[in-house]
């Protein structure tokens, strides 16, 4: 601060030692004025001009240094409130655009809101011709035919699924309702729903549920298992998924595990990265990169701790652990 201030008042300053010099100079080549008398008042202005400086520093930069250490904000009761009148120019100048700013940014969020209502009411609107196609695609008899349309209709309905979930995860925590959960019923109906993708890839299910009871949001969590048993059908074929649970601790742990491609060394700590892919696929359009972050992003509220372990080429197993009854103290009292 010490510098910025001497080459703020830097012309000042040379301006001062300028005219000290001339004087000196001045009574030098002129023999009529005594040269001992300037020296000592040059002297004592140098070291008044010194002292002057001192508290003019103090005095100068304490608005500035309370502009440095303001928070980044915009509201402007927290502005520094400045004394000398080019202060004040600064000072009514950032109100200014502080205000400014602040109704733009107000503007924006209430515009974001309402795209984000009108999105979520589309979604709900489109659920209602999609739910009728999917009638109608039960009613086709051409089996080849009628599998390819269910596919192609689940990817779909899978598609507004997530972002319908993508929109309200923001709010995530006015939504849950924790309750003792029945594992293996979630898990039957959204095995159910990829029924006819399964069949389609020759994909089975080896189930083995030795712990069923979980603490849990059963509509999030199904979202979760959503996420996790569509990305090992995509990624398998020809190849059963093992879905195990167990008890260990007072704790219920569930891993799923496909036989598919698996994930690189180097893309696991990315996997939950929001539009992460793949390296190794890189050309893959089918993916989004949305489904394991927006599962990471659903679990976190829950307590619910995910891991990912894989070999390349030969399989992947998500774990979920579940938490105990004491880890949602503080969702019940909210």
């Amino acid at each position: 601060m010490i510098r910025l201030f001497l080459r703020e008042r830097l012309s000042w300053i040379f301006l001062y030692l300028f005219s000290l010099a001339f004087l000196i100079f001045v009574s030098y080549i002129d023999p009529s004025i005594p040269l001992q008398p300037i020296m000592y008042f040059t002297f004592l202005a140098l070291l008044i001009f010194s002292i002057f400086l001192v508290i003019r520093f103090n005095k100068e930069t304490k608005f500035y240094k309370e502009l440095i250490d303001r928070e980044d904000d915009l509201d402007p009761s927290t502005l520094v409130n400045g004394s000398s009148p080019f202060e004040k120019i600064v000072e009514e100048s950032l109100a200014g655009q502080s205000e400014t700013l602040r109704k733009s940014a107000s503007q924006n969020h209430l515009t974001l809101e309402q795209e984000k209502d009108d999105l979520l009411s589309w979604i709900h609107e489109v659920k209602t011709p999609l739910t009728a196609m999917h009638l109608i695609i039960g009613r086709v008899g051409d089996q080849p035919l009628k599998s390819a349309l269910t596919y192609e209709w689940l990817r779909i309905h899978m598609l507004l699924d997530q972002q319908l979930h993508q929109k309200r995860i923001s709010f995530i925590e006015n939504d849950l309702y924790i309750e003792k959960t029945d594992l293996e019923e979630l898990l039957y109906g959204e095995i159910k729903m990829l029924q006819s993708w399964c069949i389609q890839k020759g994909i089975g299910f080896d189930i083995d549920l030795k712990a069923c009871e979980v603490l849990s949001d059963a509509k999030w969590l199904a979202f979760i298992l959503r996420q996790i048993l569509s990305n090992a059908v995509k990624y398998s074929d020809q190849d059963d998924i093992r879905i195990n649970s167990h008890l260990e601790n007072g704790t219920v742990i569930l891993s799923i595990q496909d036989f598919g491609r698996g994930i690189n060394p180097k893309d696991l700590p990315r996997i939950y990265d929001k539009g992460f892919t793949s390296t190794t696929d890189h050309q893959d359009s089918a993916s989004t990169g949305m489904g394991l972050y927006l599962a990471k992003k659903a679990a976190d509220p829950l307590h619910l701790d995910l891991h990912v372990n894989s070999a390349p080429g030969a399989w992947t197993t998500f774990t979920l652990i579940f938490p105990k009854e004491n880890d949602f103290t503080t969702i019940r009292s909210m």
